[in-house]
């Protein structure tokens, strides 16, 4: 027999510490399990995503540059050719032009070219052919109309007269540049005002054909140094040409080139030498084309600005006649050409642009 010990109370006395155990390794496992649970939740991986699409090749390039517009060519109208166009015409007092020039030609014939064949002075000076609707006026290029388009002629109305009815305003016209056209005078010198020996400038008139290069030296020897023209049609030296007197020596778009000597540093008057651009017997020789440079930079020395009215060039004829006794010799040139001493006269009037 047993005691009371040894019944079912004393059995549940010795398993508790059992129970006890199991219930804290429960615990441990279940603690366990939570952190692996949350370790598994920190380190695992990332919830998978769509791989990003590369941009094409073409949006990561920098952008093309576009191309650059074609350069529009200045150059007056080509010689030869028959252009093709429409004139209109303005007043003006024929003093005022672009191009300079102190007088108008004979007769107040002239022509306004728009930027693109009034080519930053390179007309001047130039005679074209317009034919109309009533017959065919010879012009000469002596300012720029800035707002014609080539082809589009701004004639003077005694001009423009000739060829149609002043009433029209606007007609469809030809025209062709006219190739050494006959001279009425000798070639004309006339000096800025402003000009020194340190500064250099002058206007050259009476050439016929436009001019593509002009040269100054000091005295008869001496290098030549080639002068750039500007928009307004005088010839520039920017660091100057010396005190004077000069031989200016001028060459056309045709090859023509003659060499005045004796032309002095006196600002404002027109000086006109005895050599003609061709054709004449007072010297001047056809020899190949000079030489030219690039165009510098204009001076800062006062210069007209674009017309508001024209201002024609002069005609030789319409130059005050030279005392005879005054009349220039024709000497010959080192280099073989024809040179002419200048004479000078006071000039036609004020410059309105000095």
């Amino acid at each position: 027999m047993t005691d009371g010990t040894d019944g079912p109370a004393a059995r549940t006395t010795a398993n508790r510490p059992r129970t006890g155990r199991w219930l804290a390794g429960g615990a441990v496992v279940v603690v366990a399990t939570l952190l692996g649970l949350t370790l598994a939740l920190r380190s695992g991986a990332a919830p998978a995503c769509a791989a990003p699409i590369p941009p094409p090749a073409a949006l990561l390039a920098p952008p093309a540059a576009l191309p650059a517009p074609p350069a529009v060519l200045l150059a007056p109208p080509a010689a030869g050719t028959l252009h093709k166009g429409k004139a209109t015409f303005y007043d003006s007092t024929g003093t005022d032009g672009n191009c300079s020039y102190p007088t108008a030609p004979a007769g107040r014939l002239y022509v306004a070219l728009g930027p693109d064949e009034y080519a930053d002075g390179a007309a001047c000076g130039g005679y074209l052919d317009v034919t109309g609707p009533k017959g065919t006026v010879r012009v000469m290029v002596a300012d720029q109309c800035p707002e014609c388009a080539p082809g589009h002629l701004d004639l003077s109305r005694e001009a423009f007269t000739r060829i149609a009815d002043p009433v029209r305003g606007v007609v469809d016209v030809s025209y062709r540049l006219v190739v050494d056209p006959p001279l009425t005078g000798p070639l004309t010198f006339r000096i800025k005002e402003g000009a020194s020996q340190w500064w250099f400038a002058v206007l050259v008139a009476g050439h016929g054909n436009p001019l593509r290069a002009v040269e100054v030296r000091q005295g008869s020897s001496g290098n030549w140094r080639a002068a750039s023209r500007q928009s307004y049609n005088y010839w520039l030296i920017d660091s100057g040409a010396g005190p004077g007197p000069f031989q200016i020596r001028v060459t056309d778009t045709r090859g023509h080139r003659v060499t005045a000597a004796g032309i002095r540093m006196t600002p404002g008057q027109v000086q006109r030498s005895t050599v003609r651009m061709y054709g004449g017997t007072s010297g001047g020789s056809t020899t190949a084309p000079a030489s030219t440079t690039a165009p510098r930079t204009p001076s800062s020395s006062p210069k007209p600005t674009a017309r508001t009215s024209a201002r024609p060039s002069p005609s030789p004829s319409t130059l005050a006649p030279v005392d005879a006794s005054a009349s220039p010799a024709v000497i010959a040139a080192p280099d073989g050409e024809a040179v002419a001493l200048a004479s000078t006269r006071p000039d036609a009037g004020p410059r309105g642009c000095a």
